[in-house]
């Protein structure tokens, strides 16, 4: 019975976000990123192979990443009105360390992103918010038109780079709060999922304390 429960949900992870002077480039290349801003991929504690290559990293204005999804199966299908159906990612930033905290707060942030499904053909990328399951309090309206997103997309993959300005991200203070709650989800139709830290089962759309804390260093 054990070995069907999520082996990373017995583990508090802490990560190092490491900071950038100058905002990474927005335009979709996840290949320029230096290996000292990649993630490591805790999926490796369940003997899963990882589905892409994430990173990320931080300034005082604000927070980026990028993810690489190398080797996708079929093409990448998006939808912008039911972003949590096909292809996609999520990002779940809070600006307040959440070891402890159980239900989202003013400071906890969900973010969706995809690689297509924008535009009036449909090719270019979105990025959007959704309210965190339960929350005490949502974070204050976000202008999605603030967030800087870029993809390329291959026939057998596709990259996305995303900047999340300090206006988009309640209570940023990297000077006084280094330590941040950090959780990511990509979800790939064909390969499967890879989560930074606990699975949909153990509802880390709802509780804060399930996903890992960022470190931000310099």
């Amino acid at each position: 019975m054990l070995d069907l429960i999520c082996r990373r949900a017995f583990f508090q992870f802490e990560i190092p976000i490491h900071y950038v002077a100058r905002p990474p480039r927005i335009d979709g290349d996840a290949s320029k990123w230096a290996a000292k801003h990649l993630v490591p991929p805790l999926v490796v504690l369940e003997g899963q192979e990882p589905v892409a290559d994430v990173y990320w990293a931080w300034n005082e204005d604000g927070f980026y990443a990028a993810f690489d999804v190398p080797s996708k199966i079929g093409r990448t299908r998006c939808d912008p009105q039911a972003w949590w159906k096909q292809d996609g990612l999520r990002l779940c930033l809070s600006t307040r360390e959440v070891r402890d905290v159980k239900r989202a707060t003013r400071f906890c942030h969900f973010f969706y992103l995809l690689p297509l499904g924008g535009g009036p053909d449909g090719k270019l990328p979105v990025a959007g918010t959704h309210r965190m399951s339960r929350a005490k309090e949502p974070p204050p309206p976000v202008d999605a038109s603030l967030i800087k997103v870029a993809a390329h997309v291959r026939k057998t993959g596709y990259s996305l780079e995303v900047a999340l300005p300090a206006a988009c991200l309640s209570g940023w203070d990297p000077a006084e709060h280094p330590r941040i709650g950090v959780f990511y989800k990509i979800k790939d139709t064909h390969v499967g999922t890879q989560h930074l830290s606990v699975d949909d089962e153990l509802g880390w759309n709802a509780d804060p304390s399930t996903w890992a804390t960022g470190v931000l260093v310099r």
